[in-house]
């Protein structure tokens, strides 16, 4: 890996930027693509590139797209847990390790720990809660709220430092997503895939096919149909200190049923909304919000009201630290340091049969 330093960045400049949301538009594009639209040798942006990754400060994340739980392929789920005073960090980095695991963070409020899970099925999911998580020394609570439609996630997040002609270029080769055929069902090759591209989403075809056991050919074909019918979202993540948006507010909210279409319409407009989600529990509207600063949390609820008044929010939370995004691990500033592979299809470990 070639590095400019090995100092972890403090800031962006204004090519790591325009790096970052050129890979944030076309997470796959070749190196001489990304330096044809940004005015730079291939050579030059891949150095950029091997900086921020070998730092933490960026990296490619990989994940299942929310279509699958349409399909029937997948369900996800937001599991509120609460700890034993002194167990919270055993219990989370026990969870990070967890394949079912997508995102887990050490929030404010009612509850200790906030998880995104991902199964196969509701009953793997359901076998996941029950042995996996109750299993964990130092677990006093956990709630579980099943998601309904997806309505806005992170992969259309974008960093802004781009033209508006180097974001039609760049968009123009990026993979056309369009709807999965009714038959569309992944396979174990596509499982494999789904998992090695969850640790890193640039992975070469060949690199891909030596993991696993197929041709770089075959590996092509099955990634390029994945991505085409929306069955896996590929998105370039920031370290928050360097996104000038570093604060993650979730809120809980409910909807009149009848007004639910409308309000999820007016919320994904907003630039904040990171994920926008209908839960079927207590609350049928799931909200993280990214913004500058505390202050800015009470400034962003109030235009939230005031775009969609039909929204009642019933509960908050800020993230003190996330622990796991996307899969990947993160310090407690928010730089990558390391990742766990995704794999939604892996039977629970404590409920495996000898």
């Amino acid at each position: 890996m070639t590095q400019d330093s090995g100092r972890t960045p403090d800031s962006l400049d204004h090519v790591d930027q325009a790096l970052v949301h050129a890979l944030q538009i076309a997470p796959r594009a070749s190196w001489t693509r990304i330096g044809a639209v940004l005015g730079l040798d291939a050579v030059t942006v891949a150095r950029r590139w091997n900086r921020l990754a070998g730092t933490g400060a960026a990296w490619i994340s990989c994940h299942p797209a929310p279509v699958l739980a349409a399909s029937g392929q997948g369900c996800l789920a937001f599991v509120e847990i609460g700890c034993a005073p002194g167990r919270l960090l055993a219990v989370a980095r026990a969870l990070a390790d967890a394949p079912h695991v997508v995102a887990l963070s050490h929030v404010t409020g009612d509850r200790d720990l906030q998880l995104n899970v991902m199964a196969r099925d509701p009953a793997m999911l359901s076998r996941w809660v029950t042995h996996d998580l109750a299993a964990l020394d130092g677990v006093l609570a956990a709630r579980t709220h099943l998601a309904g439609p997806v309505h806005a996630e992170g992969s259309r997040w974008r960093l802004r430092a781009l033209g508006r002609q180097q974001v039609a270029r760049l968009a123009a080769d990026a993979p056309r997503r369009g709807p999965a055929a009714p038959a569309f069902v992944l396979d174990d090759l596509d499982q494999r895939l789904v998992t090695a591209l969850s640790v890193d989403g640039r992975a070469t075809y060949r690199a891909l096919a030596e993991q696993c056991d197929a041709s770089p050919d075959t590996v092509r074909r099955h990634v390029q149909r994945l991505f085409a019918a929306d069955m896996l979202h590929a998105r370039c993540e920031v370290a928050r200190p360097l996104s000038e948006w570093p604060v993650t507010v979730t809120f809980w909210g409910r909807v009149p049923a009848a007004r639910l279409r409308e309000v999820t319409r007016r919320v994904t407009g907003m630039r904040e909304v990171r994920l926008c989600a209908s839960v079927i529990s207590r609350h049928n509207l799931h909200l993280v919000a990214w913004v500058r600063s505390l202050d800015d949390a009470q400034r962003f609820e109030v235009r939230l009201a005031e775009r969609a008044p039909d929204l009642t929010v019933a509960e908050r939370a800020v993230a003190l630290w996330h622990m796991k995004h996307g899969g990947h691990l993160l310090d407690e500033e928010g730089y990558r340091v390391g990742a766990t592979p995704l794999a939604l299809w892996q039977e629970p470990t404590a409920a495996r049969r000898p």
